[in-house]
C-alpha cells in the first residue's frame, strides 16, 4: 500500500494547483476518490492504489524530485527565503516543500538558476571535485586582452589560499564607450567561490558591471525563457544533469 497523505497535499505535489487551490477544487465538488466525491481538503488517500480524479482527469502522484530551469531576474537573492529581500522562490510556481536553488547567484546576476529538492544531484553538480563547468556571459569595463585570457587559463589569485581553477576566458567585443573601454566575454569556470567572476577579473584589473550565467554542465539557458520565467527540466536533461554530476 501506498503512504497515506492528505488530498489536497496530493493533488498540490502533483502540480494540479496551489495548496489554496485545490482546497476550492475540492470544496466545490470538483474532486473524486474511487469514484466519490470528495469535499474533505484533510482526507487522506493511499496512491496508487487509490484512484483520484480531478475534473474527471486521473492525477498521478508526484514524482519523487522536481527540476526547474529558472532564468533568474536581478534584484533577488539565492536564498530560500529572506524576511527583506524578494527570493528566487518567489518565482516557481510550486508550494512542494524542500525546494532550493542549486548554488547562488549575486543579487545584481541574472541567468541560469537549477531549483530542486534533489539534494543529492545538487551536492554532485556543486562538488569542487567535480569541476562542473559554469558559463558566464559578462560586460567588463576595460580592454580585456589576450594576457587576460591567458592568465584566466593557468589560474589567478583572488585571495585566497590557492588560485582559481584554470577558466576559458573567450573576447566577444572590444568597444570604446564614453571616453573608455567596454569588453563583452564570456568566462567559463569550474568552481562557485563567492563573486568569483568579478574578483577573477579584478584580478587582471577589470571590473565586471553585467553578469549572466548561461549554462551550467550540459544545461544552457533557453533563448525564449524570458527573465523571471521557469520551467521544469525535461526528463532527458535531468539524466544528462545526473551523468554530468557522476549519479549515471
Amino acid at each position: 500500500m501506498g503512504k497515506a497523505v492528505r488530498l489536497d497535499k496530493f493533488l498540490a505535489d502533483a502540480g494540479a494547483g496551489t495548496r489554496s487551490e485545490v482546497k476550492k477544487f475540492i470544496q466545490k465538488g470538483l474532486v473524486q476518490v474511487n469514484g466519490e466525491i470528495v469535499r474533505r481538503p484533510e482526507q487522506k488517500v493511499q496512491p496508487p492504489e487509490d484512484e483520484i480524479l480531478l475534473n474527471g482527469s486521473g492525477v498521478e502522484a508526484a514524482p519523487e524530485f522536481v527540476y526547474y530551469l529558472l532564468h533568474k531576474p536581478a534584484g533577488c537573492v539565492s536564498a530560500t527565503e529572506d524576511k527583506r529581500e524578494k527570493t528566487v522562490m518567489d518565482y516557481i510556481p510550486s508550494d512542494r516543500k524542500g525546494l532550493f536553488p542549486v548554488g547562488r547567484l549575486d543579487k545584481d546576476t541574472e541567468g541560469l538558476l537549477l531549483i530542486t529538492d534533489d539534494g543529492a544531484l545538487a551536492h554532485e553538480l556543486l562538488s569542487p571535485k567535480k569541476h562542473v563547468p559554469k558559463t558566464y556571459y559578462a560586460l567588463v569595463e576595460g580592454r580585456v586582452n589576450d594576457e587576460d585570457a591567458a592568465a584566466m587559463r593557468q589560474g589567478v589569485d583572488i585571495g585566497e589560499e590557492k588560485n582559481t581553477l584554470p577558466a576559458e576566458l573567450e573576447i566577444l567585443s572590444v568597444k570604446e564607450q564614453d571616453g573608455g573601454w567596454q569588453s563583452e566575454i564570456r568566462l567559463t569556470i569550474c568552481e562557485g567561490k563567492f563573486h568569483q567572476v568579478k574578483r577573477m577579473m579584478e584580478a587582471v584589473g577589470k571590473k565586471v558591471i553585467y553578469l549572466k550565467r548561461i549554462s551550467m554542465g550540459p544545461i544552457v539557458l533557453p533563448s525564449d525563457l524570458k527573465k523571471g520565467e521557469c520551467r521544469p527540466l525535461t526528463g532527458e536533461e535531468v539524466e544528462l544533469l545526473k551523468s554530468t554530476g557522476g549519479m549515471r
